[in-house]
């Protein structure tokens, strides 16, 4: 089953980007994404800790961007998330007495390390208002 923690914590700053200054309830935030508010809050502590997002409480209360949209790119967001590498590798040792088995691991790894440095350059230059601009050209 793949995290999607990522993806839920991007879908939750474009929809605070989206917003404006408004401050969202996480139950609202929670109704955009479709799950559990325990979920979206779990994932805003994290956004929190990383301060790209601060609550207020009280009436009016809820979750608002620290930064401007402009300022908040994709990739900050992953290593807030504290997501793992976008290819791991097997859990188990590979049998070293195949010749596959004692190759693969090291060949996988230089290949996935430059798959996810090229990931992560094109994550860098993505905004959350580059993402608020795309909802906004969808048709209604």
């Amino acid at each position: 089953m793949s995290n999607t923690r990522y993806t839920v914590a991007i879908h939750v700053l474009t929809l605070l980007a989206y917003a404006g200054p408004e401050a969202l309830t996480s139950d609202y935030i929670a109704g955009s994404v479709n799950t559990n508010p325990v979920v979206i809050r779990r994932i805003l502590a994290r956004l929190r800790a990383a301060r790209l997002v601060r609550s207020q409480g009280g009436p009016g209360g809820g979750w608002q961007l620290l930064q401007a949209p402009e300022a908040i790119h994709l990739q900050q967001v992953l290593a807030a998330m504290g997501v793992d590498a976008a290819f791991p590798l097997h859990a188990a040792a590979p049998n070293v007495q195949c010749p596959v088995g004692r190759s693969i691991q090291g060949l996988l790894t230089h290949h996935f390390r430059l798959a996810q440095e090229a990931l992560e350059r094109q994550l860098a230059g993505v905004t959350l208002a580059d993402l608020v601009a795309g909802v906004k050209a969808q048709p209604a």
